[in-house]
């Protein structure tokens, strides 16, 4: 028998089969999708509010990424408290809450199996808890006091300081920071692939996650929809932040490039660069011109045209970030991230780690009298 790929992480069902195909392996694999195919026979197909009234408010906005859009299925298979924390996370984070369910399902039966290394311990690959983390994946031990440097995807989902391996709460969480980071909500097949290295995987991941909602898809979470520009532009403060917002939110779904200015691809910078041209300003072209040009603005106080920088990249640091994102409201902002990302999209910051600060270039001295000379 082979080895099996390399992988952060080991599943109780899924990983056994990843070493090839042997009679006890399809045994298992067969033992698990038929009666997956028997409980997801039945969808319920019911329209959202949204769709019987045609077009997306921004109070639909808001909500829809805890719209229970959930099929029979859905209902009756996955357990209230973890239905609860696969929409909860799935929000904050920005990754689809029915992706999230199927690999809790596909891995632990949401938590119900008693097979080793799901309420403790580790299983034959070193793999523990609802989620199936290795260990070292997770930050090198089960349970980890948060903000103790150590490195992994060790979340506090329920606000103990600590994150818990065999916690549904933190694995969840930290389930859905492993797929955002890989190219979710956009390139689902590759986040899902990086979770567990086959593409068998990620076909019963994709088929499972269709089985949970109401209306057999797997969709974008709400601030990925395109219907809800008008929302984020809507809160502008002024013209030139609304003109400002629009050509940033109408660049999503362009790929990354570095260096690049559009109009078919940007780098993070650029986007911003050139959102800013948009409103007939100038401001500096790189992150790292960027950075000391705009004021600083306290954190919670960042307003739609403001930026958000991060500690990541070659050559950067703490005081000399090297990303940058356009804030289009409280918690949100549009992102060009990197090549193996995923498209610009708008994407949830405030769970980032690696936040740097927040400027405003509106209030730089040279933007100041840039507008001041439009407006003679």
């Amino acid at each position: 028998m082979t080895a099996p790929p390399r992988t952060p992480f080991r599943g109780l069902w899924g990983r056994a089969a990843a070493k090839s195909l042997s009679w006890r392996g399809i045994a298992v694999a067969l033992a698990f999708i038929v009666p997956m195919t028997l409980f997801g026979s039945i969808i319920l197909m019911t329209p959202s509010p949204s769709i019987i009234l045609g077009g997306r408010s921004g109070e639909d906005c808001a909500e829809a990424a805890t719209a229970v859009d959930l099929s029979e299925t859905a209902r009756s298979d996955i357990p209230s408290e973890y239905l609860q924390l696969y929409k909860k996370f799935g929000e904050k984070i920005g990754v689809q809450w029915n992706v999230l369910a199927a690999i809790g399902k596909r891995e632990t039966d949401h938590g119900r199996s008693k097979l080793p290394g799901v309420q403790s311990g580790t299983n034959y690959a070193g793999a523990a808890g609802p989620m199936q983390f290795l260990v070292s994946t997770w930050g090198g031990k089960a349970k980890i006091k948060i903000g103790s440097g150590v490195n992994g995807y060790a979340s506090d989902g329920d606000g103990d300081g600590y994150g818990d391996i065999y916690n549904p709460a933190d694995a969840i969480l930290g389930a859905a920071k492993m797929l955002k980071r890989n190219g979710a909500p956009d390139d689902l097949r590759r986040a899902i692939f990086v979770y567990n290295r086959a593409t068998w995987y990620v076909d019963q991941v994709l088929e499972i996650a269709k089985r949970y909602d109401a209306t057999g898809d797997i969709g974008v979470p709400a601030e990925a929809d395109p219907a809800c520009d008008s929302t984020y532009v809507a809160t502008a403060s002024s013209e030139v932040v609304r003109k400002i917002l629009e050509y940033a939110l109408a660049q999503r779904g362009k790929p990354y490039r570095w260096g690049g200015t559009g109009p078919d691809a940007f780098d993070c910078s650029g986007i911003i660069y050139m959102a800013y041209r948009n409103a007939g300003l100038t401001i500096p072209r790189t992150t790292f011109g960027q950075w000391p040009f705009g004021e600083p603005v306290q954190e919670g106080s960042e307003q739609p045209g403001d930026l958000v920088f991060f500690n990541a990249g070659p050559g950067t640091s703490a005081d000399h970030p090297g990303h940058v994102g356009l804030v289009v409201s409280p918690g949100k902002m549009v992102e060009a991230r990197c090549t193996l990302c995923g498209p610009i999209k708008v994407t949830t910051y405030k769970d980032r780690p690696n936040i740097v600060g927040f400027t405003r270039p509106l209030e730089n001295a040279d933007v100041a009298e840039q507008l001041k000379r439009a407006l003679i």
